[in-house]
């Protein structure tokens, strides 16, 4: 027999009754019943459960051990009376007789247990995770994780995509974020720097001529944690095309995820095909550029209705409402709830009207609202009895955002809000460029590689603000899962791009000669995208925080609280790599 098992703790069954097994695994729980010990030992694999009789040295052994204590075991599977079957576990009709017990691994007394969730703070989790990692729900996670990366792997390749590795050690690039810098032992003064990103490289894959490729790319970025993002390091499916316009890289895109969160998704559906929205329809309709669209409400302008009203609050500014149906009835309590929700966003209050028969308005602001208003919102907002308004005024992006959360949390209460579904879309259209509030100096608004629509003319010959480029964003449920673009590809435009948002040829060429060079010499069309690994990991397992689906996570604060990093660095190696320590001064 095997020094430590015949079998794994997850694989017996009622076919193996009287078999001799020898098992090792963790001991997971133990509960003594009139000196009978049942002890669940956990592997891998699953969990199985124990048999120690009273006075045979097995009960002995196991009674002092402390949980979590590795140890191998010999015995014979028995079947579980009737009243015993546990059907909630795969090995649920049988037990193990134990013979014979030998540790392979003392444990201390653990500092929370491993086989409840006891509402322990993640600092504690993340400075044990090797503990943590042994709960079921991470455990689970964990796998889930695998089971996707192999999954894309597989549907990539049949896709027709080749897997490429990238360079780690690169230069700095103006991704957006600040960079992680590494300093150079033969290079004195001088930094690589941890890639943002691949995305100057995977288009020099393509200029190289490879056409189509893929890569489970690490990225590192020095911003700070969000739920949905983990300071310092992710991972993204990176991908890039050539000879490709942004329908191309949808379709392949559109069936990987369709499949990906159908065959993960635990029978939670997936609409298809995913809608094509415009940004500015995006923020217009949902109050944000990643919509959760199973919220089925939207948001109408109807600033038009109040252009020069004798209502103040509204008078002049930009003004969005949010029809409900079937919620007039709703008791005062549901309206101050919302109204309380929107002041948590930002707002200072949530007007409100009810529509009840006949169309007339009920509620705080009806008295505020004339005749000819009355009838402007019943058509723009097609209102019938039964309906509650919504309304939020003030700075456009102010609304947006404020109103945008409403749209979601009032679908929730309503009865407007439909679970059990993945609700993909793609936003597209995005500007080109954007107008600094503070400085009023046009800037790039996304992706500065991007192709405008129209190219070199659009450049030429219109506003700026006016021009969209091919931009796009894939979304799920609310969660952006990636960005991308159709790329610009010619230097001509590239120049005069940069040009616009105050950028002369001499510092594009100075930042940017690299890609400038190779752009000189032949450049295929290409474009691609980057969903973010995390995330979806973090959709599928339905956790609510992006570190819940990553084995060693940073927590909040870019600390790995179970190694101990960042770490001072002793005076002879900062020495040998040319660097010398200013610490900011405490005040």
């Amino acid at each position: 027999m095997h020094r430590y098992r015949s079998h794994n703790c997850g694989e017996l069954r009622a076919a193996d009754v009287d078999t001799d097994v020898r098992l090792s695994g963790w001991l997971h729980n133990r509960r003594d019943l009139g000196g009978i010990l049942f002890i669940d030992l956990r592997d891998h694999y699953g969990l199985v459960q124990l048999v120690a009789r009273p006075g045979t040295p097995a009960n002995e052994a196991l009674s002092s051990l402390t949980k979590e204590t590795v140890v191998r075991i010999d015995g014979k599977v028995s079947a579980r009376g009737a009243d015993n079957v546990n059907p909630d576990l795969p090995t649920g009709e049988i037990e193990i007789e134990v013979s014979e017990v030998e540790v392979l691994g003392t444990a201390e007394q653990i500092p929370f247990t491993i086989n409840a969730d006891d509402g322990v703070n993640e600092e504690k989790r993340l400075e044990y995770r090797f503990l943590d990692l042994r709960r079921e729900r991470m455990h689970r996670n964990i796998m889930l994780r695998t089971a996707v990366i192999s999954a894309i792997r597989h549907k990539m390749v049949a896709l027709g995509f080749n897997e490429m590795a990238t360079p780690i050690l690169s230069a700095t690039s103006p991704e957006g974020a600040r960079d992680f810098l590494v300093p150079s032992r033969l290079h004195a003064g001088k930094f690589y720097a941890l890639p943002q990103a691949p995305q100057q490289f995977k288009q020099l894959l393509m200029i190289a001529g490879f056409d189509r490729y893929f890569q489970i790319a690490p990225c590192f970025r020095d911003e700070d944690a969000r739920a949905d993002r983990s300071p310092g390091e992710f991972y993204q499916l990176d991908i890039e095309m050539s000879f490709v316009e942004q329908e191309d890289v949808f379709q392949p895109v559109e069936q990987l995820m369709t499949e990906l969160f159908t065959e993960f998704g635990k029978g939670r559906t997936v609409t298809s095909p995913f809608p094509r929205i415009p940004f500015r329809e995006a923020m217009l309709k949902y109050g944000s550029d990643k919509p959760d669209l199973r919220a089925e409400l939207e948001l109408v302008d109807v600033s038009d209705v109040f252009a020069g009203s004798g209502f103040k609050a509204f008078a002049d500014k930009h003004v969005r409402a949010l029809a409900v149906p079937d919620t007039a009835d709703q008791p005062r309590k549901f309206f101050d709830q919302l109204g309380d929700f929107a002041v948590q966003q930002g707002a200072k209050g949530l007007a409100w009207v009810r529509v009840g028969d006949d169309n007339a308005l009920t509620g705080p602001i009806a008295k505020f609202l004339t005749e000819d208003d009355i009838k402007s919102l019943v058509v723009a907002l097609d209102l019938k009895p039964g309906h509650a308004v919504f309304f939020g005024a003030g700075e456009f992006h102010e609304v947006s955002k404020i109103m945008g959360a409403v749209r979601v949390e009032a679908a929730k209460r309503a009865g407007h809000f439909v679970d059990g579904e993945f609700r993909f879309c793609w936003i597209v259209d995005f500007p080109m460029f954007e107008k600094d509030e503070e400085t009023g100096k046009i800037e790039f608004s996304h992706n500065p590689f991007s192709m405008p629509q129209g190219g070199l003319e659009a450049l030429e010959t219109q506003d700026p603000l006016d021009i969209l480029a091919w931009q796009y964003d894939i979304v799920c449920n609310g969660t952006e899962l990636s960005s991308g673009a159709i790329r610009n590809h010619e230097p001509e435009v590239m120049y005069k791009a940069f040009g616009i948002a105050g950028y002369d040829k001499e510092t594009v060429e100075a930042e940017f000669g690299g890609m400038l060079r190779a752009f000189k010499f032949g450049a295929p069309p290409h474009g691609g995208i980057a969903p973010g690994v995390d995330r979806i990991v973090m959709l599928l397992a339905d956790e609510p925080n992006i570190r819940e689906t990553i084995a060693f996570p940073l927590n909040g604060n870019a600390q790995d609280l179970l190694m101990g990093a960042p770490t001072e660095v002793e005076e002879a190696r900062l020495k040998e790599l040319h660097l010398s320590i200013r610490k900011p001064q405490v005040k």
